[in-house]
């Protein structure tokens, strides 16, 4: 079982705490995870564009002039793409980006995502966070003190609002529970810091 350190939110040491090796401790997969992130941002994806091709685009029935003798092109309608409000070549239509992912590759693509973070040392658990005020400078405070200059991703136990609200003027910092941690979140930041309550209810949560 791999073993971190748990700090304070002053930097302080807290003791240590075991991991669960089905969690933090699986084989690295970089291709489950590169499914993970891209059926992630696909769908994300709204797939709402859409523009008129030519046949879609009203009017233009009529011959604009005679096809010989006026010493212009040939033209056949004036809903053709080359012309003004002419339909659009090749146009785009709503379409569903959606992709699934079967749950047991999910989970796997997560355990090797935490895992490599934990091994390469970008991993870090915190006793508790709570602030007793809303304050951006308090965060400012705790991020300071773990040094944690890169874009970092909190993982809570808790919907604690102060922590939130305090957390959202920071630029590369973002919060989430621990119910709705992906891969996605894993690998878009630089470090992981979840609570000690987080890492209990992951761990309870998948039966490790």
């Amino acid at each position: 079982m791999p073993t971190v350190k748990v700090y304070k939110m002053d930097g302080s040491e807290a003791g240590e705490m075991q991991l669960s090796d089905k969690i933090f401790n699986a084989e690295y997969n970089e291709p489950l995870i590169h499914q993970a992130v891209v059926t992630r941002l696909a769908n994300e994806r709204q797939g709402t564009k859409s523009t008129l091709t030519r046949t879609e685009v009203r009017g233009g029935g009529a011959k604009p002039w005679r096809q010989k003798g006026t010493g212009r092109a040939r033209q056949g309608s004036i809903r053709a793409p080359q012309w003004t409000k002419g339909g659009v070549v090749f146009a785009p239509k709503s379409r569903d980006f959606s992709k699934k992912m079967n749950v047991e590759a999910k989970r796997g693509a997560l355990f090797s995502a935490l895992s490599k973070k934990v091994a390469d040392g970008e991993f870090i658990v915190v006793d508790k966070l709570e602030l007793s005020a809303p304050k951006t400078k308090e965060m400012a405070k705790f991020l300071a003190a773990l040094k944690l200059d890169k874009r970092t991703v909190l993982v809570m136990d808790n919907d604690d609002v102060n922590v939130i609200l305090a957390s959202r003027n920071i630029q590369k910092l973002s919060t989430l529970p621990v119910a709705q941690i992906s891969t996605y979140e894993v690998v878009a930041n630089s470090k992981v810091v979840f609570t000690k309550g987080a890492v209990e209810k992951i761990q309870e949560v998948y039966g490790a």
